[in-house]
């Protein structure tokens, strides 16, 4: 069976144009989340991959103690449906070919965006919407979406998130976003240490009150 003292988190960043107003707090808030993330039980190991119109793996599955800070230059447009396509497939693809006893107990994948949809050309919202749900019904797969300047619950309910693990953040809110969602993580990755069938807390009434002041 699965590693249940192992995860995986797969984080998607954005890095299109409009990230550059928020980018040291993007940068100080993903370094506190890893620093949180060191501090839990269990191992972890962490992928990233950020976007534009491109995508772009900036390292994979490495144990969180080992993971660089964070380097962000923001550009371009946002292919948030491809680039989401992308991470999915290839992470599901390199689980799949783990010896069973390799395989993470459980898989997050995060997303953190500021912006809308706007240049992708090989995956469609109805496909990214069945991919998330087959990875959540059937293997387990966490969600979380983290959106600003939207509602990101209808954003994320269209890609197949559930209600309760996406979030919307004021722009100048994106440190404690980052910091609500560790420690939701953190208290996942711990409760799956004693039951397999724990499941990722929720955005809390008061984290989004918090969330959406600027």
């Amino acid at each position: 069976m699965p590693n249940q003292n192992l995860t995986l988190i797969a984080f998607l960043l954005d890095r299109s144009g409009s990230m550059q107003s928020i980018k040291s707090d993007v940068i100080g808030g993903f370094d506190a989340f890893l620093t949180e993330q060191r501090a839990g039980e269990g191992e972890c190991r962490v992928t990233l991959a950020q976007f534009d119109n491109e995508y772009e793996v900036v390292y994979h599955a490495v144990p969180v103690d080992e993971v660089p800070p964070l380097e962000l230059n923001p550009r371009n447009s946002t292919a948030l449906l491809d680039s989401m396509g992308k991470l999915i497939t290839n992470t599901a693809a390199e689980i799949a070919a783990l010896e069973e006893d390799d395989k993470p107990g459980s898989v997050i994948v995060a997303i953190m965006t500021d912006g809308l949809e706007n240049a992708s050309h090989e995956w469609s919202r109805p496909a990214i919407k069945s991919l998330v749900e087959q990875q959540t019904n059937e293997f387990g797969w966490e969600f979380l979406y983290m959106g600003a300047d939207q509602d990101a619950v209808e954003v994320g309910r269209d890609l197949g998130v559930r209600p309760e693990q996406a979030v919307t953040y004021g722009r100048g809110k994106s440190r404690e976003a980052m910091a609500a969602m560790s420690g939701n993580v953190r208290g996942y990755r711990t409760a799956k240490m004693v039951d397999a069938a724990a499941a990722m807390p929720e955005f809390t009434a008061d984290q989004r009150s918090e969330l959406s002041e600027e």
